[in-house]
C-alpha cells in the first residue's frame, strides 16, 4: 500500500447529498437554466465512477447574471428542478453542492513559510503551514470558495510534489485561494434554504466544468477553459495538474440575443430563436443571398414579419462573440497566465454551441480549440450530454473523487470580514486526506 493509499482510506466517503450511502446532489444555478443531477458512485475496476440516476432542469427564474434578483421565482424554479431529479431518481436529497458564476469570482496566490523544530517532515506540519496561511488571509466583503495547494518548497528547494518524510530547516508552499463577493452567495444560500436544502458545498463555475470537460492530459499539460453561458463568461487555466487561475466577465449569450432584439427590432424570444437557427459568429458567401423572417415587434402574436439577410443577424452577433474573447484574453495576459496553458483552448457552456465559435475563439486566441462537454459521468441522456451541462456534471465528478483542496464543504459566511474556515482537530484526517488526494491525481 503507497503512502497516498493510506491517506485515502481515512477520507469519507461522499455521501451527504442525500439519506442513501454514495449518493450525491448537484445544481447549476445558471442565468438560462437551473440543472439538477443526482449521481451515485459506481465502484469499478478502476476506481469510483459517477452514474448519473436523475435529472431536473428548468428555465431559469429569477437569476441575472448568474446572481439572483428575485429571490421567490429563483427558490421556486431551484425546487421544480429538484424535484424533477428526486422524481426520476426515486431518492429525497437534503443537500445540494451548488455552482456559482456570479460575485467577480477572483484568484489570489498565497504563500507561506514555516520553520521545521524537526528534520523530517511529518504530515503534521503541511496542515499547520497551511492551516496558518489561511487563517491570516481575509478581503473585506469576500468569501473564500476554494484553496488549492499548489507547490512546495523545502529550503531553497522548490517544485516539490510530496514533501513528507523529507529533511530541511524550513517548509512553504503556494496556495491558489479563489473568493467571491459575499452578497449574491448569501443570497444563493438564502433560496438553497427556502428549498428546505442544505449547502453542502459551492464550487465556481468555470473550476466545475472543466473538472468535466477537460482530459486529464490537458490539465496536465495546460489548457484554458471558457465557459460561455447566458449571463456571464467564465474562464479556467490548469496546468501541471492543478487550476491556477480564473476569471469571469459579465457578458455572455443573453447579451448577444439582446444585440439581435435591438438590431432586429424583433421580441427577445423571436431574437432567440433566430440566434438559435440560423445565427453564426463567421461569414459566409451565401448570407447576403438567404433571407430570414424576423418577427416585427409591432406585430401582435408574431403576425407580422421583415424580411432580413442572414448577413445582417450574423454581423450583429460576431461582434459581441469577439469582443467577449478579447476581453477574456486580455484579463488573462493581464494576471500573466495566458501563455501558461499552452495552445489548448477548449469552449463549454450553451454559448460554445453556436456555429463558428470555435473557429473566432481560434482567431482570437491564436490556440488550437475545440468544443467539449460533459465527460467521466454515465447515464447522461441525450438531451443533457451537451456542453450546456459541463458545470453540473463537473461538480457530480468533484463529489465523486473528493474535494482536492485545502478547506472544503460550504464557505462561511457569518460575520465580515471573511475568514476561512477552521478545521477542527478531529476533521484533520479528512481534510489531510484531501489534500494529499490532490498530490495523488495531479502528479
Amino acid at each position: 500500500m503507497s503512502v497516498f493509499d493510506l491517506f485515502r482510506s481515512r477520507q469519507p466517503s461522499a455521501v451527504s447529498g442525500s439519506k442513501a450511502q454514495g449518493v450525491c446532489a448537484a445544481l447549476d444555478v445558471g442565468s438560462s437554466k437551473i440543472a439538477c443531477f443526482i449521481a451515485r458512485t459506481d465502484q469499478t475496476i478502476s476506481g469510483p465512477r459517477p452514474r448519473v440516476i436523475g435529472v431536473g432542469h428548468q428555465s431559469s427564474r429569477g437569476v441575472r447574471a448568474g446572481a439572483v434578483v428575485d429571490m421567490d421565482a429563483a427558490a421556486e424554479a431551484i425546487r421544480t428542478a429538484v424535484e424533477q431529479a428526486e422524481r426520476m431518481a426515486g431518492i429525497a436529497v437534503n443537500a445540494v453542492t451548488v455552482t456559482l458564476s456570479a460575485g467577480q469570482p477572483a484568484s489570489t496566490r498565497l504563500a507561506a513559510e514555516i520553520d521545521l523544530p524537526q528534520r523530517e517532515i511529518t504530515e503534521r506540519e503541511p496542515r499547520r503551514l497551511l492551516d496558518g496561511a489561511l487563517a491570516e488571509f481575509a478581503i473585506e466583503d469576500r468569501v473564500v470558495l476554494h484553496a488549492i495547494p499548489l507547490s512546495w518548497s523545502v529550503d531553497d528547494h522548490r517544485g516539490i510534489k510530496d514533501p513528507r518524510g523529507m529533511f530541511g530547516k524550513t517548509l512553504g508552499v503556494e496556495v491558489h485561494v479563489i473568493t467571491a463577493a459575499i452578497g449574491p452567495l448569501r443570497n444563493l444560500s438564502t433560496c438553497i434554504e427556502r428549498c428546505h436544502l442544505d449547502l453542502k458545498g459551492v464550487v465556481a463555475t468555470p473550476y466545475a466544468s472543466g473538472l468535466s470537460a477537460l482530459a486529464d492530459d490537458e490539465v496536465k499539460l495546460g489548457a484554458t477553459l471558457i465557459d460561455m453561458g447566458a449571463g456571464a463568461t467564465t474562464a479556467a487555466v490548469f496546468a501541471e495538474g492543478a487550476l491556477l487561475h480564473i476569471d469571469a466577465v459579465p457578458v455572455g449569450g443573453s447579451h448577444v440575443t439582446s444585440d439581435v432584439a435591438r438590431g432586429l427590432s424583433t421580441p427577445l424570444a423571436a431574437a432567440e430563436r433566430l440566434k438559435t437557427l440560423y445565427g453564426s459568429a463567421l461569414d459566409s458567401p451565401e448570407d447576403d443571398q438567404q433571407m430570414i423572417e424576423v418577427p416585427s415587434v409591432s406585430g401582435e402574436n408574431g403576425a407580422l414579419y421583415d424580411s432580413a439577410p442572414r448577413s445582417l443577424l450574423n454581423s450583429i452577433i460576431r461582434p459581441r462573440l469577439e469582443e467577449t474573447f478579447e476581453l477574456i484574453r486580455d484579463r488573462l495576459d493581464a494576471a500573466g497566465v495566458g501563455k501558461t496553458s499552452g495552445r489548448r483552448l477548449v469552449l463549454t457552456g450553451g454559448g460554445a454551441q453556436l456555429p463558428g465559435a470555435a473557429e473566432l475563439a481560434a482567431r482570437v486566441f491564436g490556440k488550437q480549440v475545440r468544443i467539449a462537454g460533459p465527460c467521466g459521468v454515465s447515464g447522461l441522456g441525450d438531451a443533457v450530454s451537451g456542453p450546456a451541462f459541463s458545470a453540473v456534471a463537473g461538480v457530480v465528478r468533484r463529489e465523486t473523487r473528493g474535494a482536492a483542496e485545502a478547506i472544503a464543504g460550504p464557505p462561511r459566511m457569518s460575520g465580515l470580514p471573511t475568514m476561512p474556515r477552521r478545521v477542527p482537530a478531529e476533521a484533520g484526517a479528512g481534510r489531510a486526506s484531501s489534500m494529499w488526494r490532490w498530490f495523488a491525481e495531479s502528479f
